[in-house]
Parts: structure tokens; C-alpha cells; sequence
């Protein structure tokens, strides 16, 4: 940040616009600015920008009447694997260290024989589910939940099934699904933004492509936050000006404004300048909520003990206070650093990684009940795709000689929904008996896409935006509603 001396914008003559820029310091909000600035989320079409840019994030009402209202997506980066954690497969047991007939299937690398699960599986809730050993506090919520067990992706590598994952498009720069969202709903709380992203320790594979606007206006981009931090001054960094008061930041934004707003008619309707304009609003009057809604010390220390001390509890429970601001689509991810992308060790990992992550989804699950939210907040979980059934052969650089992981399987693998309109307790579909390959009831991803959309109040097929010459969607020409999942 940039410091300047104190003067009074009442009495400043207009300098050139650039040079007034690189001078002035506003000192706050860098968060806003930064996130919301990013990258292809600037470049609007020219033709929506004067109907997006008023209030670009004022709520709105969906043509449809959809159930849920706000979003939290539960990303495991990596890929969890389906057949450890909630589609159980007995036939592994019977046919450990043997080859399947399923295995003329394509994998990412060589893989082996058949490698059971190490752990258990056991019937929970009234509607008897199984789930693993791993996840133990989820497991106590499985009556709130819909299990996809036969969720299917294109290829088996990270890069592109992370982008179809999140934005529908394996390859093209394409809006991500909490862009998509919040450009129909809007937020609920203009001094947040409609789209926050977790991911503690950096950014995961892909970066920021994971949160991207693309072509929608820049404003509904996702804004990152490394949630490692507990202190909300480096959640949040700048997010106080030590140098001024609110009252004199307000006057010079407001002359910083004008100046901008001035530019603006001289010339046709610009994304990034709008886009800009926008930033610097929002950052201002994000420095008293956003201190609110990330201090997670203004709860009852039953509530901080119910979600954990660690990482993941803390940026729960804080996507849980978001929402309740008004913050239309938070994303947690989990495993970014350390993914579950367990080519080697997969009990050790697995275990590690599920007990950094249970107690705060059940958690956050319980609380959303208690406080009446989880009826209109959907709650999505899962990874870019699963595991294979088989044990990955060894090979340099992947798997350290060992021959205890799983390689990538976009063939088959499971994801589930809870709230917002989902039907809980049951599950959907099914992966062949070794795992391998989703066979029944297939749910593709643009078939997810649809189906949150669909939840949402979007009719998917309808919900576009016009850009260079063409009405795109999330689900591009693809995907059905997948009805059964829908109470």
C-alpha cells in the first residue's frame, strides 16, 4: 500500500487521472481489491455492463422456486477415494491381490490387483447407510445427506477435472459455479462479498481458475482468503487503515469516485474500470463486516469447541457465519497443501486428512440444523474425482516405491448433498462391484451442475449469458436434473 499525506479532497484541484492514481493510498481492503480485480474476471462484454453495474450484487429472485439460497461447496482437493470412505465394496476383500476384470479401464498410471479397503464399514441413521470408519461425526448426520455413488468426470488428471469440476470446462476459461451463482442471486450483504474461497496455505492447482468469473463481470468473482491465519488482520490484510478515519477514507473515495465516474462517460461502457469502481466500494465497507463475520472469538466457546481448534473448524465455522450475513457462496477447501491425492500410504493419509476434516463438517451440519439454515443452504461435498479399486504400481516420482495407494478414477466415484432442497438419507446410484466404473443412475458432472442450479431456482438450460455472439451456460449443451436427489 501506497501512503500519502493528509489533505482535504474538498480542496484539490483535478489531476490527471493516472497520476492522481499512482499516488493516492487508500490502505485498506486489500483483500477486495485484490480478489475482486483478478485476472479474465474483469473482461465484461460491453453490451451487459451497463445493465450489471448499478448494484451488480443487489439480491434478486430466481424465475424458479428453488429451496436453497446460499451455498457452501466442501472441496477435498485431490481426490478422495469413494471405495475408503463412502461406497463400500466387499468384493475387494474377496478378490485382494488378484486382477479384476474391470481393469481394462483407463487409469492416469499402471495399476495392480485388487487392494481392499483398510477401513470399516458400518450401517448409520435410520436409513442405514455405510459409511467408513473415517468419517465418523458425518456418518451421525447421513439422514441430512444424499450420497452420489456414481459421479463421473472425463479424464483421470487434476488440471482438467479440477476446471470441469468448478467451472463446467475442462479447457476454455469458463465462470465457476459460485460466479455463476451469485451473477443470478446477488448477495444478500452489499459490505461482503457475494463469494468468498478458503484455502488455507495458499492456492491449490489451477490457482484462482478455480474461482474465476471468466466472462462474467469481474465483481462476481470468488475472493480468496488463506483461512490458516486466526488473526482477522491477517485473514484479512489492510482491512483496517491505522492512518485514517472512516469519515476521511469515505472523502476520498468519494473524490476518487467522481474522478472515475467522470472517465467513464468520456468513453463507452468499461468492464475494468467498472469492475474497479466497484472493488474500491466494496473494500470500504468491508472493514466493519468482514472484522464481524471472521472472528470466530464472538461465539460461545461450546460452538468454537463443537467445530475444533484446528484449521478446518475454524474456517467452518466462519463460512457459517458468512452465511449468515449474507454471503450467497462460500468454498472451503481441504487439502490443498497436503492433498488426498494418496498415490502411496492411503490409510496413513486418509486418516490424517479425514480426522483434520470430520468433527467440522458434522459440525457444521448440526449447527446449520439447530439454526434452521440447512433447509435453505446446500451443502456440497467432494473431490475433482475418486480412486481407483486397485493398488497403483510403483513407478519413480509417484508413489515412492510403495505399493499402498490408489491412482486417479474419473470413471466412478462419490460426491454428496445435504439441505437445500436435497432428499436426505438416501442414496443415488451405483459404481460396478469393485468400484471401478459408475454403472448405474450415472450423474455426470454437468448433471450435478444441473441439479444445484435446479435447487438454486435456475432452470439450467435457460440460465445464460450472451458473450461474443453466443448464450453460454454452466452446463455448456449438457446435463440433466437429477430428480431423485430433489425432496
Amino acid at each position: 500500500m501506497f501512503s500519502t499525506p493528509s489533505v482535504d479532497p474538498d480542496r484539490v484541484s483535478q489531476p490527471p487521472r493516472r497520476a492522481f492514481l499512482s499516488r493516492l493510498g487508500m490502505g485498506f481492503g486489500s483483500l477486495g481489491l485484490q480478489s475482486l480485480l483478478g485476472g479474465a474476471g474483469l473482461l465484461t462484454p460491453a453490451s451487459h455492463a451497463s445493465a450489471e453495474t448499478t448494484v451488480p450484487l443487489a439480491p434478486r429472485q430466481p424465475l424458479l422456486p428453488g429451496k436453497a439460497k446460499r451455498v457452501i461447496h466442501l472441496f477435498m482437493n485431490g481426490g478422495p477415494s469413494h471405495v475408503d470412505s463412502f461406497d463400500p465394496k466387499p468384493e475387494l476383500d474377496r478378490y485382494a491381490g488378484q486382477m479384476l476384470p474391470t481393469q481394462n479401464l483407463r487409469t492416469e498410471r499402471q495399476t495392480g490387483a485388487a487392494f481392499a479397503s483398510p477401513f470399516e464399514f458400518k450401517h448409520h441413521g435410520q436409513s442405514g447407510i455405510e459409511v467408513s470408519d473415517l468419517f465418523p461425526h458425518v456418518a451421525r448426520c447421513i439422514d441430512d445427506i444424499a450420497v452420489i455413488r456414481s459421479m463421473k468426470a472425463d479424464v483421470p488428471n487434476h488440471e482438467p477435472s479440477l476446471m470441469l469440476m468448478n467451472c463446467g470446462e475442462a479447457r476454455l476459461v469458463r465462470p465457476s459455479v459460485g460466479s455463476w451463482v451469485t451473477y443470478g442471486l446477488g448477495s444478500e450483504n452489499q459490505n461482503l462479498p457475494g463469494f468468498i474461497v478458503m484455502c488455507p496455505g495458499g492456492y491449490p492447482i489451477q490457482e484462482s481458475q478455480n474461482w474465476q468469473s471468466g466472462f462474467l463481470p469481474g465483481v462476481f468473482q470468488g475472493t480468496y482468503v488463506d483461512s490458516r491465519h486466526r488473526e482477522v488482520e491477517k485473514l484479512i490484510e489492510h482491512i483496517q487503515n491505522k492512518k485514517l478515519t472512516s469519515s476521511r477514507q469515505r472523502r476520498q473515495l468519494d473524490l476518487l469516485q467522481r474522478i472515475n465516474r467522470e472517465h467513464v462517460e468520456q468513453r463507452q461502457a468499461d468492464p475494468q474500470l467498472e469492475a474497479r469502481i466497484h472493488s474500491f466500494e466494496l473494500a470500504y465497507r468491508m472493514q466493519m463486516d468482514a472484522t464481524d463475520a471472521f472472528d470466530i472469538q464472538r461465539e460461545p466457546e461450546h460452538i468454537r469447541d463443537m467445530y475444533g481448534d484446528g484449521v478446518q473448524g475454524r474456517q467452518m465455522l466462519i463460512a457459517r457465519r458468512l452465511l449468515e450475513r449474507g454471503v450467497r457462496f462460500v468454498q472451503l477447501w481441504h487439502g490443498a497443501g497436503q492433498p488426498w491425492d494418496n498415490h502411496d500410504d492411503i490409510e496413513k493419509n486418509h486418516r490424517r486428512l479425514a480426522r483434520e476434516c470430520d468433527q467440522p463438517i458434522g459440525a457444521l451440519l448440526t449447527d446449520l440444523k439447530q439454526r434452521g439454515m440447512l433447509e435453505d443452504t446446500l451443502v456440497l461435498w467432494g473431490g475433482e474425482f475418486g480412486r481407483t479399486p486397485t493398488v497403483e504400481l510403483p513407478k519413480p516420482g509417484a508413489n515412492a516405491g510403495k505399493i499402498n495407494g490408489r491412482d486417479h478414477n474419473h470413471h466412478g466415484f462419490t460426491m454428496w448433498l445435504a439441505g437445500g432442497g436435497v432428499r436426505g438419507g438416501m442414496v443415488h446410484g451405483a459404481t460396478d462391484p469393485f468400484g471401478f466404473q459408475a454403472v448405474e443412475d450415472v450423474v455426470h458432472v454437468h448433471d450435478l451442475h444441473a441439479t444445484i442450479l435446479w435447487l438454486l431456482g435456475f432452470d439450467h438450460e435457460a440460465f445464460t449469458f450472451r458473450y461474443a455472439g453466443r448464450d453460454f451456460r454452466l452446463t455448456d449443451v449438457h446435463g440433466n436434473i437429477v430428480r431423485s436427489l430433489i425432496a
